[in-house]
């Protein structure tokens, strides 16, 4: 299976290169990203999915720059607290772990394209991304841990709870919470906390990020695709 989805990521990989230099130039020149993308998607005919891919990877070369900036590494973190935006964190961990394609955007952050944050259930995939997901905030030698989930999203509850667990086993310090304007309170966290999230328009907002999926990837010796 894994050659078969390597050779699957080389196939979009190879079909998307030249439609993503065209719509990088055409961000160069400050066209906006929704219209070059329908611009170039059109030229090359390519289908929502593909779209879909490169709306993920490519990121204006100023917001880029920005955003780059705020991204620390795992050691960068030892001794400061962290707020995950933990659904967008534990999809991403699905993602790898289920064998699905994660990206290594323009801006330094690892992406999935699933599309599955409304339609997300917890399952067993889900208890092993509760796992590495701790796992990894406890190699990071940080203090003290918030994980913020949707409300709205189906079995947060359960969630909160499976999480809390995995933060007692590993004695790490922390609390679950549920928010029914959990994008709000992550935008305007308190600036003593690393936020941990790939969603563009919270990086934009914060002072610090994590990649956390990232970080998971790295301590497997695996690596995201990249579009070039």
């Amino acid at each position: 299976m894994q050659t078969t989805l390597t050779e699957n990521a080389d196939t979009m990989i190879n079909k998307l290169s030249s439609p993503a230099r065209d719509i990088r130039y055409l961000l160069e020149k400050e066209y906006s990203k929704t219209s070059s993308i329908r611009f170039v998607g059109d030229h090359y005919r390519l289908e929502k999915s593909e779209r879909h891919i490169l709306t993920r990877v490519i990121v204006p070369p100023k917001t880029a720059v920005a955003r780059n900036r705020k991204r620390l590494t795992c050691k960068e973190v030892s001794g400061k607290k962290i707020l995950a935006d933990g659904y967008n964190v534990l999809i991403a961990i699905e993602s790898m772990l289920g064998g699905h394609t994660l990206w290594l955007c323009d801006d330094g952050f690892v992406r999935d394209t699933r599309g599955v944050f409304r339609s997300h259930n917890n399952a067993d995939i889900t208890i092993e991304a509760v796992k590495q997901m701790c796992s990894i905030l406890s190699k990071c030698n940080v203090p003290f841990v918030k994980v913020l989930l949707d409300s709205q999203m189906s079995q947060s509850g359960e969630l909160a709870a499976l999480i809390r667990q995995e933060l007692a086993l590993l004695s790490l310090q922390g609390e679950v919470s549920t928010s029914e304007h959990a994008d709000f309170d992550l935008k305007h966290a308190d600036p003593e906390y690393v936020v941990a999230t790939a969603d563009g328009v919270i990086i934009d907002a914060v002072e610090k990020v994590i990649d956390l999926p990232a970080a998971v990837l790295e301590e497997k010796g695996s690596r995201a695709e990249i579009i070039i």
